[in-house]
């Protein structure tokens, strides 16, 4: 599809995603990185470092609930394509404007859900780092109001964008 023919909410969304995909690139680079030096630090140089674990697993939920938003970006709902291959088309379509309308409405309460839940982090804090739980509590309404506007994005679009390297069938 050539970038003239998208709609704003569509551009919007690819470069959304486009952003998103090299942030959760770069938060499991991080974690490798951490993690890596963890092993190195506690097997090799024995000092005794114990905030690697805790930090891997804050940047590893990051990156874990951003990359959400990029499924719903390509419409990857786990299971429910084989449902679709029985279908007719009007089936299929129907589907897909039930599923969309679920799955907005989920992350939309997961966003405001997740907002409470952030707010509750003010007052609870990592042991080891000595800051609120509010950053790592971020990433459930963060991720989720990005992958409900992937959502909200995907139901306007008239056709599927590819995975770079995958062969799309159908």
């Amino acid at each position: 599809m050539a970038e003239k023919k998208r709609t704003l909410l569509d551009r919007a969304a690819h470069r959304l995603n486009w952003v998103v995909e090299r942030i959760c690139a770069l938060l499991v680079a991080g974690m490798v990185l951490v993690i890596w030096f963890g092993v190195v630090e506690r097997y090799f140089l024995h000092m005794g470092y114990t905030w690697t674990e805790e930090l891997s697993r804050y940047i590893m939920i990051w990156a874990a609930l951003l990359a959400v938003s990029c499924g719903a970006f390509y419409r990857e709902h786990i299971g429910l394509d084989i449902v679709s291959r029985f279908l007719p088309p009007a089936g299929v379509r129907g589907l897909k404007i039930s599923l969309d309308l679920v799955s907005f409405s989920f992350f939309l309460f997961l966003t405001w859900y997740g907002i409470g839940m952030a707010r509750d982090g003010l007052g609870q804090y990592a042991t080891i780092f000595n800051i609120t739980m509010v950053v790592p509590f971020a990433a459930v309404p963060v991720s989720a109001a990005l992958t409900a506007f992937q959502i909200f994005a995907a139901m306007f679009r008239r056709t599927e964008p590819s995975i770079p390297g995958i062969v799309q069938t159908q």
